[in-house]
């Protein structure tokens, strides 16, 4: 007879399939790589390389994160403005069903 999860287990496999994959995002010539960390955190890729950690602080604020401490830096940056707005505007491509049949 199968043993069922426990409760903990299942919840556990519900959180690591509702979190985002990584996914690319474009501002102007710029090429960046966002990848979802959760509670709205994300490391960026800036043309390949490890750029920034950025957090969402309110709907339209967000704060670059200090690599040392993982504190957020309370200062106005346009290009982490720009990209945590390119976040929220992302819609992910549907999978191709050809793929699963793989």
């Amino acid at each position: 007879m199968a043993k069922l999860p426990q409760q903990k287990d299942f919840y556990l496999c519900k959180k690591i399939s509702a979190m985002q994959e990584p996914f690319d995002i474009e501002i102007g010539p710029i090429n960046y790589s966002v990848f979802p960390e959760g509670n709205d955190s994300y490391t960026i890729f800036k043309e390949g390389k490890e750029y920034i950690q950025i957090q969402k602080d309110t709907s339209s604020i967000w704060l670059k994160m200090d690599y040392k401490t993982e504190l957020p830096i309370f200062e106005e940056d346009e290009e982490v403005n720009a990209i945590g707005q390119a976040i929220e505007n992302y819609v992910p491509e549907p999978e191709d069903e050809e793929e699963d049949g793989l």
